[in-house]
C-alpha cells in the first residue's frame, strides 16, 4: 500500500505545437479514412477488391487486428491487478486506455465496412442468440464498460480497494471476448478453412501477442515523448513474455495445420496455404512465419538484442506478422472454393471450384489506417487531459 501511495502520474507534457501537429496529422488520417468509407458506400463494393467470393477484405483484417489487440493490451493491467505483479501496476492506467482506444478504432472500421452502417441499429435491437455475431455485440460493449469502470477504480483513491476485483472481471471478460471473436470463424461450417474449434484458443494467443506488442510500441513512444525512462525492467520482462506469446501462436498454427492434414476434408486448405495459394502462400511463409514469428523470437530471446531499438523492431515485426496471419485466415480462407457437394465436381458460370482472386484497393487500406488513427487520436487526447503516465516516485525524506 505504501508503494502504491508513492506512485505518481503525469499527463502528456509535450510542446503545444507538437501536440497540435500530432492531432492534425491523425485527424487528417481519420478524415481520409472517412472519405474512403463514403466512397465505398456511395459507389458500392465493386470499387474495392472484394467480390461475391471475397466479402471480407482488408478493412476486416485491420478491424480484427485492433479488436484482438485490444484484449491483449489489457494484459499488462491484468498482471498487476490479477496476478499481483507490483512492477506492472504503474502501467495499469495506460494499459486500460490503450485497450479501450484500440477496440473503439477496430469497431469503427468494422461498422463502416459493413456496406450499410445504418443497419447497425437493427443489429443492436434485434438479436438472434444462435448467432455468434449477436453475442459479440454484448462482448464488445461490455468490454468497454468494464475497462472504463476499471480505469475509474484506478483513478479514484477511495475505490482503489475494488480495482483487483474489477481487474479479475476484466481479465475473464477479455478472454471470453477473444474466444467469441475466434468463434466467428470457428463456427462457420460452410467454409472448411474456418470450421475448426482451435480458432478460439488461436485468437486468444494472438491477442496476447499482438496486444503486448502494440502496448510496448505505444507506451515506449509516449514515454519518450514525455521524457520518461523507457528502459525499465518492465520492458525487458515484456520482451521475453511477448516472445513466449509468439511461440504459443506458432504452436497453435502448427497444430491447426497438422489437424488439417489429418482430416481429409481439410487437406485442400492445407495445400492451398502451404504451397498452392499463390500470394496467400507467400504471405504465410514470408509475412506470418519469417517476419512475424522467426525474426521476433530471435530478437526477443537473444540477449544480444536486448536494446530498446531492437525490442521495438521485434514488436513492430510481430504486428506486421499479425496482419499477415489475419490476411491468411480471413482472405485466404475465403479464396478457397466452397465445397457445396462433397465428393462431387461442380461446373457452372458462377466460379464454382475456382480460387477467388483478391487485390486490396486504396480505399480499403485507407479505411483500415483510419481506424488505427482513431485509436491513436483517442490515446493522445486522453493522455493530454488525464494523468495516465507513470512518473518517477517522489523522493522520500530521510528519517530524523
Amino acid at each position: 500500500m505504501m508503494e502504491a501511495a508513492r506512485q505518481r502520474y503525469r499527463t502528456l507534457e509535450i510542446d503545444a505545437g507538437k501536440y497540435w501537429l500530432t492531432l492534425a496529422v491523425l485527424g487528417a488520417a481519420i478524415g481520409v479514412g472517412l472519405l474512403a468509407a463514403y466512397y465505398m458506400e456511395h459507389h458500392g463494393h465493386w470499387v474495392t477488391g472484394m467480390s461475391n467470393q471475397i466479402v471480407w477484405g482488408m478493412p476486416h483484417v485491420f478491424a480484427i487486428l485492433l479488436i484482438v489487440a485490444a484484449s491483449g493490451a489489457l494484459n499488462v493491467a491484468s498482471m498487476g491487478s490479477v496476478f499481483g505483479e507490483a512492477r506492472y501496476k504503474p502501467l495499469s492506467r495506460i494499459s486500460g486506455l490503450i485497450a479501450v482506444a484500440l477496440l473503439v478504432g477496430g469497431l469503427l472500421v468494422l461498422v463502416l465496412d459493413l456496406g450499410r452502417p445504418d443497419r447497425l441499429i437493427v443489429a443492436m435491437t434485434t438479436y438472434n442468440f444462435k448467432s455468434i455475431f449477436a453475442w459479440n455485440i454484448f462482448l464488445y460493449t461490455g468490454f468497454v464498460v468494464i475497462a472504463v469502470v476499471y480505469l475509474w477504480m484506478l483513478f479514484e483513491p477511495r475505490m482503489g480497494r475494488f480495482s483487483s476485483r474489477v481487474g479479475i472481471l476484466a481479465f475473464v471478460w477479455r478472454i471470453v471476448l477473444t474466444t467469441g471473436t475466434g468463434s466467428i470463424f470457428g463456427f462457420l461450417v460452410a467454409r472448411n478453412a474456418y470450421d475448426a474449434a482451435i480458432m478460439a484458443p488461436l485468437f486468444v494467443a494472438m491477442s496476447l501477442s499482438l496486444g503486448t506488442a502494440l502496448f510496448m510500441l505505444i507506451t515506449c513512444a509516449v514515454l519518450r515523448m514525455n521524457n520518461e525512462d523507457v528502459a525499465g525492467e518492465w520492458l525487458l520482462r515484456l520482451r521475453r513474455l511477448n516472445g513466449i506469446f509468439v511461440a504459443v501462436v506458432l504452436y497453435f498454427t502448427i497444430v491447426q495445420i497438422a489437424a488439417g492434414m489429418y482430416v481429409a476434408e481439410h487437406g485442400e486448405i492445407v495445400r492451398f496455404i502451404l504451397s498452392d495459394g499463390g500470394a496467400t502462400t507467400g504471405i504465410f511463409w514470408i509475412g506470418q512465419i519469417m517476419i512475424g514469428t522467426v525474426l521476433p523470437m530471435i530478437l526477443f530471446f537473444h540477449t544480444r538484442w536486448a536494446e530498446m531499438r531492437w525490442i521495438m523492431t521485434a514488436a513492430m515485426l510481430v504486428v506486421i506478422g499479425g496482419v499477415a496471419h489475419l490476411y491468411v485466415i480471413i482472405i485466404g480462407g475465403q479464396a478457397v472454393p466452397m465445397e457445396l457437394f462433397p465428393g462431387k465436381t461442380e461446373l457452372s458460370s458462377f466460379y464454382d471450384g475456382v480460387v477467388a482472386g483478391y487485390t486490396p484497393s486504396v480505399p480499403e487500406l485507407l479505411l483500415g489506417l483510419g481506424g488505427i488513427a482513431v485509436s491513436l487520436f483517442l490515446i493522445v487526447v486522453a493522455l493530454r487531459v488525464l494523468p495516465f503516465l507513470p512518473a518517477a516516485p517522489a523522493p522520500q525524506k530521510p528519517p530524523r
